[in-house]
C-alpha cells in the first residue's frame, strides 16, 4: 500500500498511522456523548467496519477536504463529542485513494486536498442506507451532546479531586480523616443515584 505525505508527513509517519489504524480499526473509540479516543471497560467503537470510509468519502462528496477538515467536521456534526484521531483519518484517506474513490486535488500549501471521484459517487450511492445511517448517528450523537452539557460536572469534580488531594497530602491525616472523607464521598455517591 502507499502512504501519501498528507500535510508535510514522511513516509515513516504514513506507515505509523497505518499501523495505529490497524490496532484500533477503522471507527476510532467512543465513549458515551463525549470526546473520547483510547480502549477501556464500555467503550464501543463509534462506527463499524467501513462506515468511517463513507462517512469521509460523503464529506469529500459536499466538498474537497483535507485531513484536519475532515476530523472537525465529524466533530462539529456530532456537536463535539466524537472525533476520530489522525491515525485513523489519514490510512483511511490513502485507502480512498488506493481504492479509487478519491483523488488528490492542488491546493494552496502543503495541505493535499482529497476530492471524489465517479466511482466513489457510485459507492456512495450502492451503500446509500449505510451512509445514511453512519450520518444518522453522528446526528443523534450531536443532539444528545447538546441536551446534556456535562460542563458543571467536570468542574465540580475537577474541584473534589483537587480537595481530595490537597487534604489527604497534608501531614498527620489520620485513619479517621480517611474514614471520613471516604463516608462523605459514599453519602454523595447515594445521593446522586436518588436524583
Amino acid at each position: 500500500m502507499r502512504h501519501m505525505n498528507f500535510e508535510g508527513r514522511g513516509c515513516g509517519e504514513g506507515r505509523k498511522a497505518w499501523h495505529a489504524m490497524r490496532e484500533g480499526g477503522l471507527g476510532g473509540r467512543f465513549d458515551g456523548p463525549h470526546r473520547g479516543h483510547g480502549r477501556g471497560p464500555g467503550r464501543r467503537r463509534m462506527f463499524e467496519g467501513g462506515e468511517l470510509r463513507l462517512v469521509l468519502l460523503k464529506l469529500i462528496e459536499e466538498q474537497p477536504r483535507h485531513g484536519y477538515d475532515l476530523i472537525r467536521e465529524i466533530e462539529n456534526r456530532s456537536g463535539g463529542a466524537y472525533a476520530p484521531s489522525p491515525g485513523v483519518v489519514y490510512p483511511t484517506m490513502t485507502l480512498l485513494l488506493d481504492m479509487g474513490l478519491a483523488e488528490e486535488q492542488a491546493s494552496e500549501g502543503p495541505r493535499k486536498l482529497l476530492a471524489i471521484t465517479q466511482s466513489g459517487r457510485e459507492h456512495l450511492a450502492d451503500r446509500a442506507d449505510e451512509v445514511a445511517t453512519a450520518m444518522a448517528r453522528l446526528a443523534a450523537l450531536a443532539k444528545v451532546s447538546s441536551s446534556t452539557d456535562a460542563a458543571p460536572v467536570r468542574r465540580a469534580m475537577q474541584n473534589l479531586k483537587a480537595a481530595l488531594q490537597d487534604r489527604l497530602s497534608q501531614d498527620g491525616v489520620t485513619r479517621e480523616v480517611q474514614l471520613e472523607v471516604a463516608r462523605l464521598i459514599d453519602e454523595a455517591a447515594g445521593k446522586i443515584e436518588r436524583l
